[in-house]
């Protein structure tokens, strides 16, 4: 099975909202990446649509609706009214995380145990309406039983102590390996996995190749800033060859 690639367009919103003009185009960036073979597109809107805005979900959903109909359109978020109200109108997979909207970007999973009656009928909404559910989890087990239970689908393990940690080899490899054994509950309890924080063209293989029943990972900042490099088409080719 080869591991999905999303790539996260909020970088591209953050240069584009630097001025009140309508370039860098999200959804042409997202045409770039998706020709070039990516599996789908993420975004995370915020309630300051500080980057990606609540109208550029559905110039997303319509680019995949027109031009890439097998692609997959993954919307982030902290489940308020308002962001549930957006997303479940255009996402195949909502991944809900746990964010104070005060964040500057998600850094932490879901205490399941305490906001598992929260969460259970959220899931339920969503997947009453044909919407994949992923729960943002630290990369530890405890937990997974709980996201379970409550019906979701997958969890994305937050992989930023992983990336985080490029100066420190020794601390890279124990991060990993906390990955590997969340990844390797997750797999008992026929949760699918995702993945994403800070991965990069040089860390992406080592994950890729110890947790090979990975279902897809969601990178932005890392990708987005080798584009402004080597163009949008060849980066995600290149970070494609690596999740093969």
């Amino acid at each position: 099975m080869r591991v999905k690639l999303s790539v996260n367009l909020n970088a591209v919103a953050v240069l584009r909202n630097r001025r009140n003009l309508p370039w860098p185009s999200v959804e042409n960036m997202g045409r770039i990446a998706l020709a070039a073979g990516a599996a789908g597109l993420t975004v995370h809107p915020r309630p300051d649509e500080r980057h990606i805005r609540f109208s550029d979900l559905q110039d997303i959903r319509f680019l995949i609706n027109r031009t890439f109909p097998t692609a997959e359109l993954n919307i982030e978020g902290y489940p308020s009214e308002t962001f549930l109200s957006f997303a479940e109108k255009y996402a195949d997979q909502i991944t809900l995380v746990p964010d104070d909207p005060t964040q500057s970007t998600s850094d932490h999973g879901w205490d399941f145990a305490n906001n598992a009656e929260f969460l259970a009928p959220i899931v339920r909404r969503l997947k009453e309406k044909k919407i994949r559910v992923s729960l943002f989890s630290d990369p530890v087990p405890d937990g997974l039983d709980i996201a379970k239970a409550i019906g979701s689908d997958r969890v994305e393990f937050y992989t930023g102590l992983y990336g985080g940690a490029f100066e420190d080899r020794q601390k890279q490899n124990d991060e990993l390996d906390k990955l590997v054994f969340a990844a390797q509950k997750a797999k008992q309890l026929h949760l699918g996995i995702n993945a994403g924080h800070d991965l990069t063209i040089t860390n992406i293989s080592a994950l890729v190749n110890k947790i090979p029943w990975l279902n897809e990972v969601s990178i932005g900042h890392g990708l987005i800033a080798d584009a402004l490099e080597y163009g949008m088409h060849n980066t995600v080719q290149r970070f494609i060859q690596l999740l093969k």
